[in-house]
């Protein structure tokens, strides 16, 4: 997600807007128990298509198209579609842990650093680097201790996710500065066509009548977590908090989203959080924490 320029200040949050704060992450980090729960009936490619329907429809009859280009849309809708979702969704049918899932998707914010350095031309700065290698010692970890339940096919998946939404956060960036729910919703008219023609192609519609007519109740309501919690609850929350408080308040309440993700998923599906796994989580949240905290506290300190 793309947000506005960091403020200069640092109020305290309201309560009421810190509990909106917490409230989108944790379901943005809880996301990741519903997904492999709904993956149990519905095929992982299905699934992202029922996901990205929901989102377009019925929202896109009230919200208003971004003044952005087509191709963007186009572009963005790709990247996060087919992209990050298909391969998080394929990799989470039985190749990695949810928790682990949660930690590693977020190696994003290195994948779109990287990207602005190859794309834009801009400059990686020491302390990046300094990010980047605890983040990289994590995974390296996590890769050390792959098993039947993380498996390295998993991770790569995962890695490849994180890289698309790098590319789709990069388009979004370019886009200026747009409402952000609408760029999500009509971006997914473009990540419809990609997964309904894998899905087609890989699952076959026999296996897509099945899981259709197979679906329950829970199955549909974790569709509906992620496409009316997940994208248009938390990205019109996280929007609008934004456009009420400097960038640097709200952002850094994002890392608290695998620790929602992996806590969720040891408390409701039981997954195991040995000191290995523990440690590679400490690696990589410690790596995001400098990436998106170290130049706010060296202005502070500047300033005194």
């Amino acid at each position: 997600m793309t947000a506005p320029a960091a403020g200069s200040g640092g109020a305290a949050l309201p309560a009421r807007h810190l509990l909106l704060a917490l409230a989108v992450v944790a379901v943005w980090g809880t996301n990741f128990v519903v997904i492999k729960l709904a993956l149990a009936t519905l095929p992982p490619l299905l699934f992202a298509v029922l996901r990205f329907a929901f989102v377009l429809l019925p929202a896109a009859l009230f919200i208003r198209r971004p003044p952005v280009p087509w191709r963007h849309l186009a572009a963005y809708g790709v990247l996060i579609g087919a992209g990050q979702f298909g391969l998080l969704y394929v990799a989470m049918r039985g190749h990695i842990a949810p928790g682990l899932a949660s930690l590693v998707i977020q190696t994003q914010v290195f994948f779109t650093i990287a990207l602005a350095i190859v794309l834009a031309g801009e400059r990686v700065r020491l302390f990046q680097w300094g990010a980047l290698a605890l983040a990289v010692s994590g995974i390296a970890v996590i890769a050390w201790h792959t098993d039947a339940q993380t498996t390295p096919l998993g991770l790569a998946l995962v890695l490849c996710a994180a890289a698309s939404w790098a590319g789709g956060n990069l388009v979004a960036r370019h886009s200026g500065k747009v409402d952000m729910l609408g760029y999500v919703v009509w971006s997914s008219l473009f990540a419809l066509p990609p997964l309904a023609l894998l899905s087609l192609l890989l699952e076959g519609p026999q296996q897509i009548v099945q899981a259709l007519a197979a679906a329950d109740a829970g199955a549909w309501a974790a569709v509906l977590w992620q496409s009316v919690g997940n994208s248009l609850f938390g990205y019109a929350a996280w929007g609008w908090l934004l456009a009420r408080h400097p960038a640097a308040t709200i952002v850094p309440l994002a890392l608290l989203v695998p620790v929602f993700g992996m806590g969720a998923s040891a408390l409701m599906l039981a997954e195991p959080l040995p000191a290995w796994k523990l440690g590679a989580a400490a690696l990589v949240m410690a790596g995001l924490a400098l990436n998106l905290l170290w130049p706010r506290l060296r202005e502070r300190l500047a300033a005194r």
